[in-house]
């Protein structure tokens, strides 16, 4: 086979990277289903998986447990494979409350969306890129695992134009239609096309470039890649692929199908209600459900559209739909793909919950006539499904869950860093000292000065978003230069957040999950925990482990632990850094090696505009 990954670093696998990168490439060559890399944090994981890439050398999807994350592995993979097409796919919302009913209250909300322009174009980039080409890496969220249409159809609808193609006018304005573009006289933008008289202009939902089609005598005469702000010509082509503008196609014939589909379900569903006297619901569903069919039979689209998937693409009551998996598989599922889960052990649980959440909600809409019955397979994927179709699979984590570490074949272990870097030092600190009435925050601030002045940075992680802001806004009254982050921030508003930190345009970043797994930050040399010993999830033993490693990269780096009492989970996480400082400093001592903080180039993790900010 044709080596099409070429991974391109200044750097050569040393530490625990030689061996680790051995063992997971015989694996995969061996056929092992699932392996684990237990890699700490600044070892070098993702190098260490750019090289089992290139080496297997198929499609690769990788998915992590948040967007800011995924932000950040997009850019490292992009460095690393800048000739190869990498891709960021997350969910393209900004702000989501999903359709709801609370029968306590009698309380219908119904479904709110802002979608993030940018991100969609991204997600388009993606699938195009996976039906186009061969040496694809897509980065991804766990949103990969929900409903996308079917590829097949999403790939048949696509115009392939080319010079001297014989075509009608008309017949290409309205097969635009038919893939969900739309025309405008005016500016043009994603989706949209324009034409004036035989010159069509069209911007494709993938990117920012104008494909402008000229036509002569019913015959396409030239296609051009054309410049949006100064309308220069980029690029002539010989051809063109024009992908639907919407990943979820159907045509007239399926959707007059689906319709008499509906109309056979809504039939049943009254007779249900009725026979139970819910009189009540049995009005209620008829009259939106019949709305609904006629605005899919005048439109070919009506509001809450996914919710008749299951009659739209034809598949059986409780079939797994296509995501994002099936378009890496192919239409005939035999094309072979590597997946890798970093920070498995908060990506799998994610998955693992995704599906009996998404269930209990439309439960509710259905028991009260708000939907069909139908609407559950609209729905995300479930885990046993999951697993089933993510074919090979290397879990990546400083703290791999028991899911992985039962089901892997094997366990490459990556403790020792290249850099000599030793995990820091952890100090416990008092929540509150009664005697001089000082406090957690007190101290943080006390500490926050000599580093700022050195240029140094600061994580303060809370354990609730409110808190967050509330002490950011604290700070800021108390002159320290400081901002937070949770999942309520914008995605690109996120990276943002993080290229400022690290630019030292404030000093201190308070946050919740988001400040724990993989976050590349080097500038940071104090982790600050508040409420450390407030055993549970935010605080178990791999929460903690895993938010001090973000002062693992900076040889200067230390932690702090604000507890009151040592709890076991405490204890462990001690321990366990214990024991990998021991394991650095003795192949330090071997090597001769002296530990030196990690640089690392500042630049945007996506190649985007937040345009909202503007």
């Amino acid at each position: 086979m044709a080596q099409k990954f070429k991974l391109k670093s200044a750097y050569k696998p040393a530490g625990d990277q030689p061996q680790a990168i051995d063992k997971l490439i015989k694996g995969v060559k061996r056929g092992d289903e699932c392996q684990t890399l237990l890699g700490v944090t600044g070892s070098g994981k993702t190098y260490t998986m750019a090289n089992v890439i290139q080496e297997i050398n198929q499609p690769t999807l990788i998915m992590a447990p948040n967007k800011a994350l995924a932000a950040q592995l997009y850019r490292e993979y992009k460095n690393f494979f800048p000739d190869n097409s990498v891709n960021y796919f997350v969910s393209y919302y900004d702000y989501y409350q999903p359709e709801a009913y609370m029968p306590n209250s009698d309380t219908y909300i119904e479904k709110e969306a802002m979608i993030n322009d940018e991100i969609d174009r991204l997600r388009h980039q993606a699938t195009s890129a996976l039906l186009t080409r061969d040496d694809v890496i897509i980065v991804a969220s766990v949103s990969c695992i929900y409903n996308l249409g079917i590829p097949w159809q999403y790939e048949s609808s696509t115009l392939h134009l080319s010079v001297d193609q014989p075509i009608v006018r008309k017949d290409l304005i309205s097969q635009l239609i038919k893939i969900q573009f739309e025309r405008t006289p005016g500016e043009l933008v994603r989706g949209k096309f324009r034409v004036r008289g035989d010159v069509f202009e069209i911007m494709p939902a993938s990117e920012e470039m104008i494909y402008r089609v000229e036509m002569d005598n019913q015959k396409i005469v030239g296609i051009y890649l054309v410049e949006p702000l100064t309308r220069k010509i980029k690029e002539e082509l010989k051809e063109a692929l024009i992908f639907p503008s919407k990943h979820f196609v159907s045509t007239m014939p399926e959707i007059k199908r689906a319709i008499k589909d509906i109309k056979t379900e809504l039939k049943d569903r009254i007779k249900f209600f009725e026979k139970k006297k819910l009189y009540i619901e049995a009005e209620r569903i008829e009259r939106r459900t019949r709305f609904d069919m006629e605005m899919l039979s005048s439109l070919g689209y009506c509001h809450g559209i996914e919710n008749y998937s299951r009659h739209l693409t034809g598949k059986l009551a409780g079939e797994a739909p296509d995501t994002l998996l099936a378009y890496f598989a192919g239409e005939k599922g035999d094309r072979k793909f590597l997946t890798i889960m970093d920070e498995s052990h908060i990506a799998l649980p994610q998955v693992r919950g995704m599906y009996e959440g998404d269930r209990a909600r439309k439960e509710n809409l259905i028991q009260y006539g708000w939907r069909l019955p139908s609407a559950l397979d609209n729905r995300p994927l479930k885990f046993d499904e999951f697993i089933d179709r993510i074919g090979q699979v290397i879990f990546t984590s400083a703290t791999p869950g028991p899911w992985e570490l039962k089901h892997s074949t094997q366990i490459a272990e990556q403790v020792i860093r290249p850099t000599g870097l030793i995990d820091p030092p952890i100090e416990i600190r008092p929540v509150f000292d009664k005697m001089t009435n000082y406090t957690q925050i007190d101290d943080i601030i006390a500490e926050v000065e000599p580093l700022a002045e050195k240029g140094e940075r600061v994580i303060v992680n809370t354990l609730t978003k409110r808190q967050a802001e509330d002490l950011n806004t604290y700070l800021k009254k108390k002159k320290v230069k400081a901002n937070y982050i949770h999942s309520d921030i914008k995605t690109i508003e996120r990276t943002e957040i993080l290229m400022d930190f690290r630019k030292g345009h404030f000093d201190v970043l308070v946050g919740v999950n988001l400040l724990r797994e993989g976050l590349d930050l080097p500038e940071v040399s104090l982790v600050a925990i508040l409420d450390a010993d407030r055993e549970g999830f935010l605080r178990s033993e791999t929460s903690l482990i895993q938010i001090m490693g973000r002062a693992a990269r900076n040889v200067s780096g230390k932690v702090i632990l604000y507890a009151d009492t040592i709890t076991g989970s405490i204890k462990r996480a001690r321990e366990e850094v214990e024991r990998r400082r021991k394991l650095q400093q003795a192949y330090n001592e071997k090597h001769g090696i002296e530990p030196k903080t990690i640089i690392k180039k500042i630049e945007n993790f996506l190649d985007v505009e937040n345009k909202q900010r503007k």
